[in-house]
């Protein structure tokens, strides 16, 4: 693919269709709850595509879209000083998970896929608040930065571990929209030295993924419309719901 126009020639009208209307709905849900665009996109697209293929998609709109959020509140210095070892971590994992594993295809993959996306949601459901005490944080944060590594280089994933962590941190909201914007931001990162090993990141699936950006910024702003119109706990609801469902079928059928 030596341009991102062949790439969505090869794809076909059908599929890049499918592929707008993605990026779009993503962005919404992002902009609703603050998280959800590289989770629902590779879900989505993982139905229809190579999960290689969907994460190279979702690396420019999800770096964009990630460091405009880790800017936003004013605790960007604080919160690298306190997650750096589980950012770090991060990197660590996704390299290994990388060479280890790798995210080329294969039934697998999109069963392991499905397998996260379940998890998130049944997390996102049904598990209750947890607090990290500050004595535990040395240990459990490079830890959940490594587990969260070596799952975002299987599946293009990068929530879990990592947010029920940050979540448990006792962050107040704006800390915390700006943890998960700073994690997020290295994982895609990291997603994208993986990817770049292994062949699957050049400047067509570059190109393809920076056309995606506006899809993606247009779906944040209608998020953003919607979260003062409606109930921001029922749209979670929804969401995980809705991912179980979707995970359930990858991991079934593959």
């Amino acid at each position: 693919m030596n341009t991102f126009l062949s790439l969505y020639q090869e794809m076909g009208w059908a599929l890049s269709l499918l592929v707008l209307a993605t990026f779009v709905l993503a962005g919404t849900v992002k902009g609703v709850i603050g998280l959800g665009l590289p989770t629902v996109c590779m879900g989505l697209l993982g139905l229809a595509m190579a999960p290689a293929q969907a994460a190279a998609l979702l690396i420019v709109p999800s770096t964009v879209t990630n460091i405009w959020q880790l800017l936003l509140g004013g605790q960007l210095r604080s919160l690298v000083v306190r997650l750096w070892p589980m950012l770090l971590t991060i990197f660590i994992g996704t390299a290994i998970g990388s060479l280890w594993l790798g995210i080329e295809g294969g039934q697998w993959v999109v069963r392991a896929l499905g397998a996260a996306l379940v998890l998130y949601a049944l997390c996102g459901l049904f598990l209750p608040v947890l607090h990290v005490p500050a004595r535990h944080e040395r240990w459990l944060g490079p830890l959940c930065g490594l587990v969260t590594g070596i799952i975002t280089a299987a599946t293009g994933v990068f929530v879990i571990p990592a947010v029920p962590y940050l979540q448990a941190l006792g962050l107040n909201r704006d800390e915390l929209v700006q943890a998960l914007g700073l994690s997020f931001t290295v994982s895609t990162l990291a997603l994208a030295g993986g990817l770049l090993w292994h062949g699957e990141l050049g400047g067509g699936e570059l190109g393809a993924s920076l056309s995606m950006l506006v899809p993606a910024l247009a779906g944040m702003q209608v998020g953003q419309w919607l979260r003062g119109r409606i109930s921001a706990l029922v749209f979670k609801r929804v969401f995980f719901v809705g991912l179980a469902l979707l995970g359930a079928h990858l991991a079934i059928n593959g």
